[in-house]
């Protein structure tokens, strides 16, 4: 893919590198907890009194209204310079939260919310999955009964990641009795300290809690805090998805060419050995992900489903240059806490965000337009 940056393109990656390299944190994040919190919400702080955060929003939202390609940029040398991983308790608020509250939210949910997202004075987690309804979002059971100006809200989400610690919850809900799959539904903004809610972390096999389950006991909602319609949810989600899957995920996309160079310099490869030959494929599929990022983004008229191409790309890539750093640190990987900690992490690649299986249906019938399976 051609790129031809301007010079006014290039003054910004060398205002973006030098703030970073000068500003990044000197201490790696913890990895569950308060002083998780602490430590990105000061670093958004810090970004964002330096003009840095909100860059692809609107500038009528507190954002800066980046073109795709000037993001492109920043995100980039964000992880050039090895900054915090965005991929922290930030990211639902920033990434999911702040741009569907623009898109679909009322007056009032903008000037309350977007300003406390931005600079890091709130933290939200999603309230899609439950035990029953991971993939098949549509087939979700908690329930929202209207109740005069409340919704009593009843059921149960699991998977929400940094529950423990955020102040609110881009809930989905049931909202209509009796309605089935993507009818009835309602997205909804849950206050996380209301009466009735209960969290319970979840610890996964690295040993760090960022998931957890949320339990729902007459949590009493108030009917100002859906966002678009009651009963309207389905589309409403189909905005924070398109957010997610279309540039959410860039920075970790444009990291893997970072890391895998990283590796090779672990590995210091003999030229000509299996080894070396392994490293170059990660390299040239590093190379191909970061390809495609930029023809998704960069792509005008923009496709809603070519996020699917490139998340599940990256997810499979993901979790092969992790099980590669496995092998090259061979016994040390029993004690190195970030590689072994970064493979541990990968397997939930294929299945957060829409699992692989879930990508390869949008790819097969929204993309090359293949009859969908018939169901049994």
């Amino acid at each position: 893919m051609q790129l031809d940056p301007t010079a006014d393109d290039e003054a910004f990656r060398a205002q973006a590198r030098d703030w970073l390299i000068q500003n990044r944190p000197a201490e790696p994040a913890p990895r569950e907890g308060e002083a998780s919190r602490t430590y990105a919400t000061d670093w958004l702080a810090k970004c964002a009194a330096a003009g840095w955060s909100g860059l692809a929003w609107p500038k009528e939202y507190g954002g800066h209204g980046l073109s795709p390609a000037r993001l492109l940029i920043w995100y980039e040398e964000y992880a050039r310079a090895r900054a915090p991983s965005p991929l922290d308790c930030t990211f639902v608020a920033l990434n999911h939260a702040g741009p569907t509250v623009f898109a679909r939210g009322t007056e009032a949910q903008k000037a309350f919310h977007l300003p406390r997202i931005l600079d890091g004075r709130s933290i939200w987690c999603q309230g899609f999955s439950e035990p029953g309804a991971g993939s098949d979002l549509a087939s979700l059971k908690t329930t929202g009964r209207i109740e005069g100006d409340h919704l009593v809200v009843n059921g149960q989400k699991i998977w929400s990641s940094y529950a423990d610690i955020a102040d609110y919850q881009e809930l989905l809900i049931r909202t209509e009795p009796g309605s089935k799959r993507h009818n009835g539904l309602s997205w909804v903004i849950c206050d996380m300290k209301l009466p009735g809610i209960t969290v319970r972390p979840i610890r996964n096999m690295a040993g760090v809690t960022h998931f957890a389950e949320v339990f729902y006991d007459d949590v009493r909602i108030p009917l100002d805090a859906v966002v678009g319609e009651v009963n309207d949810g389905w589309s409403v989600a189909m905005t924070t998805l398109a957010f997610e899957r279309r540039t959410a995920a860039m920075a970790l996309q444009l990291d893997l060419s970072v890391k895998v160079e990283e590796l090779i310099a672990l590995a210091r490869p003999t030229p000509g050995t299996a080894t070396a030959q392994r490293l170059a494929d990660l390299r040239a599929e590093a190379a191909g992900v970061r390809a495609m990022t930029y023809r998704t983004a960069l792509r005008d008229p923009d496709t809603p489903f070519d996020g699917s191409l490139v998340r599940l790309t990256f997810a499979e890539l993901a979790q092969r240059i992790e099980r590669a750093a496995m092998d090259v640190l061979g016994p040390d990987s029993l004690t190195d806490s970030h590689w072994t900690h970064g493979y541990l992490e990968s397997y939930s690649e294929t299945i957060a965000g829409g699992t692989a299986e879930i990508q390869r249906n949008i790819i097969a019938e929204r993309i090359l337009g293949l009859p969908r399976e018939a169901r049994v």
